[in-house]
């Protein structure tokens, strides 16, 4: 995501805040028994 910012100078770090945001959410609303089966389990890579 930082990447994409600074190589679109700035333009790009508009969508990477949303889609930050999205997955900040996304995170927090997740059991721990949710969190855990999906990202450990089936090592399922981030957003």
């Amino acid at each position: 995501m930082l990447l994409v910012s600074i190589l679109t100078c700035g333009l790009g770090a508009i969508p990477m805040a949303i889609i930050g945001l999205v997955e900040g959410i996304i995170y927090l609303t997740k059991s721990d028994e949710d969190f855990y089966e999906t990202y450990i389990v089936e090592k399922r890579s981030w957003f």
